[in-house]
C-alpha cells in the first residue's frame, strides 16, 4: 500500500461523470486472492477506481478507470483473483487489505452449482435451489449476492428469493419477494429491481405473525414453481434464497418451513456449526447441507445501523438512489381508502369462537379507522381487481408502496407522498408497522 499526498483542504476535481473527488487519496496494490475492506460509516461519502489488474465487489467486475461511489453506511469488499491497484478518495472508518478471505471456497460453490445446472439441463431435471441460513450479520446477503453474479456471468438466469423482512433487497422492508436476476449487480445500485414480485408482510421480524410469514413463504415458492414450470431456463438456473438471521425456536422452524417449501436441494449454512447439525438432522438426507465459513469483513451491526439501512431502502424506493426520482406528494379522502391490518390483537382463548384457535387469528383482516396514529405509516397498494372482494388480500402481490405524511381529522383526508401521481389505484391499503420520517 502507498498514500499519495493528500489534496489541499476543500480541494476537488470534476470527473468524466460530473461528480467530484475531493479529501485524501490512496493507492492499495492488492496480491493475488486478496481484497481491500471498506466500511462507510461517517457524512462523507468515500470512491474508488481500479487502476491496474482486474478486481470485483461481490461477483460484479469493475470496470477500469471508473470511479464508483460508497455512500455513508456501506459496507463493500475489492477482491482480485491476480492482483491489482487500486485507488481510494475520502476517508472510510475502516479500510484494510486482507489475505485471509473464503472466497476460494464462494467460487467452489459457485462451481458445484453449477455442474448441478449443467446436469439438469442434460438429463431435463430442474436446476439447484438453494437456501442460505446463519445467524444476523455473517454475510448471508452477500454470499447470495455473489453466487447470483457468478451463475449470470456464466449464462444463468437465477431467481433471489428474500425472505429477510428486515434487510431484505428485493424491495422496502417489511416484504418479501422474488427477482429474476437477468444481469450482474451494479456495484453501486445492486440488482435491478425493475419488476419484482413482492408481497408485503408488515413487520421487520418474522416473530410479530409467524403464521403469515410461512404462508407467504408458501405463496412464493407456488409462483416460483409455477414459472420454473413455465420457463425452462429459469428452472435450470433455480434460485438462491436468503433468509433472516433469527434461527432459534420457530425461526428455526421456518427455516425447516422454507426448505420444505421450496423443495431446496442444497442449504449452505454460514459460520454456525450447531445450526449446520441441526438442519442436517432435520432435513432429509438428499438436500446437500454445506458449512462455509463468513468473511472477516462481516461484523455486527447495531440496532441504529440496522434501522438506518431500512430507512435508506424506503428513501431509495421514494427518491432513487442518487435522489434522481421526484414522488408525488398529494391528498386522499378518508372515505375513498380502505385501511387494513394483517393480523388481529391476541386474545384469552376463553373468548375464541368455537373451534377457532389464535392461530387464526393470524391471518385475519382488521378494519383500520384513519386517524392521526397513522401519520408516518408505510402502506402497501394492493391491486382489487374490478368489484370489493377482498378475500385472500393478505395474498395478493403489493403494486407499490406510500406514506402517510399528514392527516387532517376536521377535512378527513390523508397527505400521502407516492411514487406515481394520483389518483391511487382501484386498491386496499395494507398498514405496517414501519414508519418513515420524510426529512429530505
Amino acid at each position: 500500500m502507498s498514500a499519495d499526498d493528500p489534496a489541499p483542504a476543500g480541494a476537488s476535481s470534476l470527473d468524466s461523470d460530473g461528480r467530484s473527488s475531493s479529501g485524501p487519496s490512496t493507492k492499495f496494490e492488492l496480491d493475488r486472492e486478496t481484497e481491500l475492506r471498506l466500511e462507510v460509516e461517517g457524512p462523507a461519502p468515500v470512491r474508488i477506481e481500479l487502476l491496474t489488474g482486474m478486481a470485483e465487489v461481490f461477483g460484479t467486475e469493475l470496470t477500469r478507470n471508473k470511479k464508483y461511489t460508497f455512500p455513508p453506511g456501506s459496507r463493500a469488499a475489492v477482491f482480485t483473483w491476480h492482483g491489482c491497484t487500486v485507488q481510494l478518495w475520502g476517508s472510510p472508518d475502516v479500510a484494510y487489505v486482507s489475505k485471509d478471505t473464503p472466497m476460494l471456497l464462494y467460487l467452489n460453490a459457485h462451481v458445484a452449482l453449477e455442474q448441478m445446472r449443467m446436469q439438469a439441463e442434460r438429463e431435463g431435471e430442474r436446476g439447484p435451489r438453494v437456501l442460505v441460513a446463519g445467524p444476523s450479520d455473517v454475510g448471508k446477503s452477500t454470499l447470495c449476492r455473489m453466487l447470483l453474479n457468478y451463475a449470470v456471468r456464466t449464462g444463468r438466469r437465477p431467481t433471489l428469493i428474500e425472505l429477510d423482512v428486515g434487510q431484505g433487497s428485493v424491495s422496502v422492508p417489511g416484504t418479501v419477494g422474488a427477482l429474476c436476476v437477468e444481469r450482474p449487480a451494479d456495484v453501486e445500485e445492486g440488482f435491478s429491481a425493475q419488476a419484482p414480485l413482492v408481497y408485503h408482510f408488515g413487520s421487520t421480524t418474522p416473530g410479530t405473525n409467524i403464521k403469515f410469514y410461512n404462508k407467504l413463504t408458501s405463496r412464493l415458492a407456488n409462483v416460483f414453481n409455477l414459472r420454473c414450470d413455465s420457463n425452462r431456463r429459469a428452472s435450470v438456473s433455480g434460485c438462491l434464497i436468503n433468509t433472516c438471521g433469527w434461527v432459534k425456536g420457530s425461526g428455526y422452524q421456518a427455516l425447516i418451513h422454507a426448505a420444505s417449501a421450496f423443495e431446496v436441494d442444497v442449504v449452505l449454512v454460514l459460520d454456525q456449526e450447531r445450526l449446520y447439525n441441526d438442519l442436517l438432522r432435520d432435513l432429509p438426507h438428499f438436500v446437500r447441507t454445506v458449512l462455509l465459513p463468513k468473511s472477516g469483513g462481516a461484523s455486527e451491526r447495531s440496532k441504529d445501523c440496522r434501522r438506518e439501512s431500512r430507512d435508506l431502502r424506503v428513501r431509495e424506493y421514494f427518491y432513487g438512489p442518487r435522489a434522481s426520482l421526484y414522488p408525488h406528494a398529494f391528498e386522499v379522502k378518508f372515505s375513498e381508502v380502505r385501511v387494513y391490518k394483517v393480523g388481529a390483537p391476541s386474545i384469552p382463548d376463553s373468548c375464541l369462537p368455537l373451534g377457532m384457535s389464535q392461530e387464526d387469528n393470524q391471518l385475519k383482516l382488521v378494519p383500520v379507522t384513519p386517524g392521526r396514529d397513522m401519520a408516518h405509516h408505510l402502506l402497501s397498494v394492493v391491486p382489487v381487481d374490478g368489484g370489493t372482494a377482498e378475500e385472500g388480500i393478505e395474498e395478493r402481490n403489493v403494486v407499490g408502496f406510500i406514506v402517510i405524511t399528514g392527516v387532517d381529522i376536521e377535512r378527513q383526508t390523508l397527505t400521502v407522498l407516492s411514487p406515481a401521481p394520483r389518483p391511487l389505484p382501484k386498491s386496499v391499503l395494507l398498514i405496517m408497522d414501519i414508519r418513515f420520517m420524510d426529512l429530505k
